[in-house]
């Protein structure tokens, strides 16, 4: 196993990559880590690296996922050393060689930070928040149909047609929302209904199939 003097070599941060990342960007409820086994079985890293700094990089992977922004890790080698209780002369040692716990980590701004990212930690991060943000649309998308369908079937209790009318029940949910009402009692679907019908006659009176007269 080879050594070299640093593991990092010394840049100027305005050349430094930005990680794409942020401290907002959070994974509160993900327990689990996704991990390549057979990527990882084949690895230089593996293959190559010391029991020792094989445990030490798996290690970081998995504190790298606590940290802010998710996936990175300080660029400070003695609280890397504390966060992995091991002497920070024997770490710095085991990071000059080449298939050192640090191997593939690199240096990137996090806005006003220099951080440390490691480009498969990050993917594999990027994929999760993709499918959480996917998670996230299909359930608005799921309690919003929800919402309009109890919404259809209350309108049908007032006038069968209007229920009929998607442009009309999306119109009122719209306006129920803005009004920032939270309980959608009788009183409110009238009021809602209402301001339809006068939305309607503001605009000629062309509101197709369940337009309704005009309320008092």
């Amino acid at each position: 196993m080879t050594a070299t003097a640093t593991p990092f070599q010394l840049v100027e941060a305005s050349m430094l990559d930005e990680y794409p990342l942020t401290v907002e960007d959070r994974l509160d409820s993900h327990y689990f880590m996704p991990w390549e086994r057979r990527r990882w079985l084949n690895s230089e890293m593996r293959l190559r690296g010391t029991p020792e700094c094989r445990a030490y990089f798996f290690d970081l992977i998995n504190i790298s996922y606590d940290q802010a922004p998710l996936g990175t890790l300080p660029n400070d080698m003695d609280l890397l050393a504390k966060l992995l209780m091991v002497d920070p002369v024997h770490f710095r040692a085991l990071c000059r060689m080449e298939f050192g716990p640090l191997h593939k980590w690199r240096p990137v701004r996090c806005e006003e930070e220099i951080r440390l990212m490691h480009p498969m930690v990050l993917r594999s991060l990027q994929e999760a928040v993709a499918r959480r943000e996917d998670n996230r649309a299909r359930n608005e998308a799921a309690n919003i149909a929800k919402r309009l369908q109890r919404l259809r079937i209350t309108i049908s209790g007032y006038h069968k047609d209007l229920a009929t009318n998607d442009a009309a029940v999306r119109w009122i949910d719209e306006w129920l929302i803005s009004e920032g009402c939270e309980y959608r009692s009788s009183s409110w679907i009238e009021r809602g209904i209402a301001r339809w019908s006068d939305h309607q006659f503001s605009l000629g009176g062309k509101g197709g199939p369940g337009t309704v007269s005009r309320l008092s």
